[in-house]
């Protein structure tokens, strides 16, 4: 009976959903701006991660707990917007115009470059992409042929895929344009290395049928534009790294992940909060920290919790990790990697449960015993998060992550009140004995 309460109270401690709840809204709020490469954003995350690793007692790996690196990334830091209207032929002009909101309307695209295109009292042409331009060579001529007018070109997005199939001139002619406005189910933000010649924005389709439905007569898309980009070119950004030396085996590791980065801002007032993703992950990582570090729960082998910076930008952070290692990689035990955890009603999917089979099972055993997430799935390999790069040098690595509940992805609406944390408390208490069984108790 005692030993029982005394189980269960230590379950209590692990499991702090306040600090929790306290941890995400931390790193989703405006002043970390997004977490991302503009007005220091990543490096403000960093600050506050190196202070929640000090206090946990973890050690560090690095000066600081800091390994540094670079990476190129564009950025939105200055205006953005975008004004459409459909107007009568024999008049255009904004006077009907419609503002769209960036982050709820439209979005840069990742590559997009700088520009402007109308005013305040003028507005230039869009042209609506032809798609028999991909079969008809009579199409093809009339629009490598169409004058830009200091305008646009505005297609689908199933659509945009397809242009690589075109002939080069016309590619390029194309890419001659102002503007590319491409119409999305969806707000899908990303990061990109490079900076097109370009503007290039996204708009919600339903967004663009609304203003169309709007129209009567014939008519033409007008639209007035501008984009202040700028590609940083070897930004320096980080890792923060800590752990916890083993009791019995201190120069064998397990290893917790999860990225603290995300995609920053979008112009001067939109900011992506990345609740889920991937906030929820680092205050995972957190918990465990807080749990292992207590003196009763010392690990048996060394404990290495790692907040990989730039996984938004293309696993930048966990690739330059595995290039310039900090603990010897083939005495990693296990990683886990931790990313999208706030949600579950609907269990939780493990990728490489396919590649490494035994551990996967051990995982499912200690789920189907304990009750603890409705399901596990099982996925193979994948290049999805930054597990990766580990797993290709030959590290057993496992990236868990929650299904159901909020679909926010990538979008201004991941915030910390709409993330429900319905499998949080119990997935603590899965990977907790994951890590056990790994070797954490011994």
């Amino acid at each position: 009976m005692a030993a029982g309460a005394a189980l269960a109270l230590g379950q209590a401690k692990a499991q702090d959903m306040p600090r929790v709840r306290q941890t995400i809204a931390t790193l989703a709020s405006p002043s970390l701006h997004g977490r991302g490469y503009v007005r220091g954003g990543d490096h403000k995350a960093a600050r506050y991660l190196q202070q929640r690793f000090r206090e946990l007692g973890l050690e560090p790996l690095a000066p600081n707990y800091t390994q540094p690196f670079p990476l190129d990334v564009n950025t939105f830091p200055g205006k953005l917007k975008l004004e459409l209207s459909l107007g009568m032929l024999r008049f255009p002009g904004l006077g009907s115009a419609r503002r769209l909101r960036p982050g709820h309307d439209f979005i840069a695209a990742p590559a997009s470059g700088s520009g402007k295109v109308g005013g305040p009292f003028s507005a230039v042409p869009l042209l609506r992409f032809d798609t028999l331009a991909f079969i008809d060579a009579t199409a093809q001529q009339q629009l490598l042929h169409h004058p830009w007018h200091g305008g646009g070109l505005v297609l689908r997005a199933a659509d945009e895929r397809r242009l690589a199939t075109l002939p080069l001139p016309l590619r390029q002619h194309l890419d001659s344009a102002a503007l590319r406005l491409t119409l999305v189910p969806k707000l899908t933000a990303s990061l990109a290395a490079e900076q097109a010649s370009q503007m290039r924005l996204e708009v919600r389709d339903s967004v663009w049928n609304s203003i169309s439905s709007t129209a009567s007569g014939p008519t033409v898309a007008l639209v007035a534009a501008r984009v202040e980009a700028v590609l940083q070119r070897q930004y320096l950004t980080q890792n923060i790294v800590g752990y916890l030396p083993g009791r019995v085996q201190p120069d064998s590791f397990l290893v917790v992940t999860a990225h603290y980065d995300h995609l920053g801002t979008m112009g001067k007032r939109t900011y992506f909060p990345g609740a889920n993703d991937n906030a929820s992950g680092v205050a995972m990582l957190l918990e465990l920290a807080a749990h292992y570090a207590r003196p009763e729960n010392r690990p048996a082998c060394s404990l290495v919790f790692i907040a990989f910076g730039a996984e938004e930008a293309g696993l930048v952070g966990s690739r330059y990790f595995t290039e310039h290692p900090l603990v010897p990689l083939p005495r990693i035990r296990f990683l886990l990697n931790l990313d999208l955890l706030g949600t579950g009603s609907e269990g939780a999917t493990v990728v490489n449960g396919r590649v490494f089979a035994q551990p996967f099972q051990q995982l499912q055993q200690l789920n189907a015993q304990h009750h603890y997430l409705p399901s596990l799935a099982a996925r193979g390999k994948a290049a999805n998060s930054d597990h990766y790069y580990f797993s290709e040098l030959g590290v057993p690595a496992f990236f868990l992550y929650t299904r159901g509940g909020t679909t926010a992805y990538h979008d201004v609406q991941d915030r910390p009140e709409t993330l429900p944390l319905t499998a949080f408390p119990n997935l603590f208490q899965l990977l907790r004995d994951f890590l056990n069984v790994q070797g954490a108790a011994q």
